[in-house]
């Protein structure tokens, strides 16, 4: 379970949030995430694959040139994980940073707690 859980934190970072394409981006959610997943941010709560999809669109519209970064290993306990990142554009440091939080059930994405560290302007 620990491998899985570490590539559902990478693979959310990458092909979810980091994904300009709306092809792979909803691919990514259909393979990575519950149906009825709930992801917890800032902003507030979001339900199901496809307001996770419109949310992740609309969140990368908002900076199309940004790349998100691991910073640190992926850490998985029983069926959770956490995964510190940052987003700026590539080579520069990061315009933000925060933290995700998963809950895994089936071998998939069934919540997502995202803490930031520091808001984007």
């Amino acid at each position: 379970m620990t491998d899985r859980i570490n590539e559902l934190l990478y693979r959310n970072l990458q092909e979810v949030f980091g994904e300009g394409d709306v092809t792979r981006r909803r691919e990514a959610i259909e393979e990575l995430y519950a149906e009825d997943c709930e992801i917890y941010t800032p902003h507030g709560v979001i339900v199901g694959r496809d307001a996770l999809d419109a949310f992740a669109g609309e969140l990368r519209a908002t900076h199309p040139h940004f790349a998100y970064t691991p910073h640190g290993a992926a850490q998985a306990l029983h069926n959770a994980g956490r995964l510190a990142w940052g987003s700026g554009l590539r080579g520069e440091a990061p315009d933000y940073t925060g933290v995700d939080v998963i809950i895994v059930r089936d071998e998939k994405i069934a919540a997502l707690y995202v803490f930031l560290d520091s808001m984007p302007s």
